[in-house]
């Protein structure tokens, strides 16, 4: 698994922080994660809650 050769999570890091997709590599991705990891975690958080929003476990589960 190499998270920092996805294209698309390069093009998300770039539209997020301007740098240029061509300038990311494993050191900056890994940076990137680090600096952003509350905003990630949050997002993770938000993003479960919209999953069993939408998905809810059946009554009597």
């Amino acid at each position: 698994m190499a998270p920092w050769r996805s294209p698309y999570l390069l093009w998300r890091i770039e539209t997020y922080t301007g740098v240029k997709m061509t300038q990311i590599g494993f050191l900056e991705f890994w940076e990137f994660v680090w600096r952003e990891r509350v905003n990630l975690w949050r997002f993770l958080r938000w993003t479960g809650e919209m999953e069993r929003y939408v998905h809810p476990k059946p009554k009597g589960s």
